[in-house]
């Protein structure tokens, strides 16, 4: 517990250097060196003294400060951008707090990974990252993890360009920080604000966001926060023509980068310099800051990479050392202890090999499985298929039946009509109100009985697309004389087939027709029977 409070101990003294040399005087070079030694310096030691803090701890048996000693590991080496490795480390950490089961403390952890596979451009799963650890705040009412996790979601669309959903997340983050009044939440989630307003050449909002960001960073003694929002406030000015008031908070980012050795937001500082020296037509600065620029970030460059290769040397010799203690230990087995691991991996062995064996079996069956299904399935296609086939050919002989019995219907009950009419022209009045009622009777039921509903029920289900854009083009405008009449046209009837179906003359027709024609707005010369054929 001690070496752990001392490792705490480190920490806050880092951090109170990197303040500190915020507050100091800005022209002197050598703090720059000592600050970034003393990073790299207490890197290496915080690495050890984490690593030997881990090992205490799985003595111990404290999963909880194994964890926490894992995920300290995993920072350092996100710092260094050894990306794998902090990976590992907060794998096994999740790993272990999903054990114990610490939800807070692993939606902390999550929302680490996440940031990790977002280095790794792995976007999909980061955000699955992100919506676990939101589900778990979400589950424990925890407003500041809703809050920090909500501004996270947010980044991550910011980083898809999807702006309007990142100003959505970053909305509601900071509205829940200013809610809680945590100023420095207030103050990140305002620089990101300004970020989509800025991308959005929205530099008015952008500048208010940057500007309270700003604010807010220095009053919390933000460091890295203030130096993006003097970056940021820069940029804007810049951007916007104000070139004298962009150059001094450029100026101040830049030297405040230099003793905390943010190489991000320095590299931005001095290509900012370069680009508004430029703007104001000093080429001969632009010139110098650019290749002070690209000369210093070479240079640190190389540092951190000699940073990162000592913190992995040291990893190395660790886990150097580990090997060798546990080789020693090992010396000491029996041989009987070796004999028994040799059976046993033997057994591990065997045991693999077999489940290799089973697996790959059951992987042939379930691929032959999937053919046969697949084989009936086709059958099944080709069985369904044709039976819509035959049962479409039926329902057109069955259409072409109904037709034809109207067809017959209406052949005789006009011969029927016709001798009716002869036998009223004859002088016996006594049967001509009878022979008037029965030729009224015939007239009603011409074209109107259960046939004609069957053919339209079946000529409904064989044309159902027919029907379905003859709806969507005329609505309910057309009769049920109509609609006979179409259908009649879509099986290519001629005028003297459907006068005869329909029982009437040839001239009737063409009233109807030409009736039929005015509905569905056809132009002059344009085919009816074409028309609805291509419908």
């Amino acid at each position: 517990m001690l070496a752990f409070r001392l490792l705490l101990c480190v920490y806050a003294g880092l951090l109170s250097t990197a303040i500190y040399a915020q507050q100091g005087n800005t022209d002197m070079p050598g703090t720059t060196k000592r600050t970034a030694a003393f990073q790299r310096l207490y890197s290496d030691t915080a690495f050890l003294m984490l690593k030997k803090t881990f090992t205490q701890a799985l003595a111990d048996r404290d999963k909880v400060k194994a964890a926490s000693c894992l995920r300290q590991m995993g920072r350092i080496c996100f710092h260094l951008t050894n990306f794998p490795q902090s990976l590992e480390y907060y794998l096994q950490a999740d790993k272990l707090l999903r054990q114990q089961k610490q939800d807070l403390m692993r939606a902390e952890n999550l929302n680490d990974i996440g940031m990790v596979f977002q280095a790794y451009k792995q976007t999909e799963l980061a955000k699955q990252q992100y919506d676990e650890a939101f589900a778990i705040y979400a589950i424990s009412h925890n407003e500041p993890g809703i809050a920090f996790t909500h501004g996270k979601i947010g980044q991550w669309h910011m980083s898809l360009h999807h702006y309007d959903s990142g100003f959505f997340y970053q909305r509601i983050a900071l509205h829940e920080f200013l809610r809680l009044e945590d100023k420095q939440g207030i103050a990140r989630v305002s620089g990101q604000i300004g970020n989509i307003y800025e991308d959005l050449k929205n530099y008015d909002s952008a500048r208010f966001y940057f500007s309270r960001s700003l604010e807010l960073s220095r009053e919390t003694k933000d460091t890295t926060a203030f130096i993006e929002a003097l970056n940021n406030m820069g940029d804007v000015f810049r951007k916007t023509g104000n070139y004298k008031e962009a150059l001094p908070l450029t100026r101040q980012a830049l030297v405040l980068a230099l003793r905390t050795n943010e190489l991000f937001h320095l590299g931005s500082a001095y290509r900012d310099l370069a680009k508004t020296f430029h703007l104001m037509g000093d080429n001969d600065s632009a010139y110098f800051y650019q290749r002070t620029g690209q000369a210093y970030a070479q240079d640190l460059y190389w540092r951190e990479n000699g940073t990162q290769l000592a913190v992995l040397k040291t990893m190395y010799d660790v886990e150097k050392k580990n090997a060798e203690i546990e080789k020693l230990q090992a010396a000491r087995k029996t041989v009987a202890a070796f004999v028994v691991i040799g059976i046993l991996l033997l057994l591990l062995g065997a045991l693999v090999i077999s489940r290799q064996r089973l697996r790959i079996r059951n992987a042939g069956l379930l691929v032959e499985q999937e053919k046969q299904t697949a084989g009936a399935q086709k059958a099944l296609m080709e069985l369904q298929e044709e039976n819509l086939k035959q049962e479409l050919e039926s329902k057109s002989r069955e259409l072409s039946a109904h037709m034809l019995h109207i067809m017959q219907k209406n052949q005789f009950l006009e011969k029927l009509h016709n001798q009716l009419d002869e036998m009223l022209k004859d002088d016996r009045r006594d049967q001509r109100k009878q022979l008037k009622q029965l030729q009224l009777q015939i007239n009603q039921n011409f074209n109107h009985d259960q046939h004609w509903e069957k053919f339209n029920g079946i000529f409904d289900q064989v044309h159902e697309t027919f029907v379905q854009k003859l709806k969507e083009l005329c609505g309910d405008a057309l009769t049920r004389s109509d609609l006979r009449l179409v259908a009649l046209l879509k099986m290519n009837r001629g005028s003297e087939e459907i006068a005869a179906i329909l029982g009437i003359s040839q001239d009737s027709v063409r009233v109807m027709r030409y009736r039929l024609r005015k509905k569905l707005n056809l132009q002059q010369g344009e085919n009816l029977s074409m028309f609805i054929q291509s419908l």
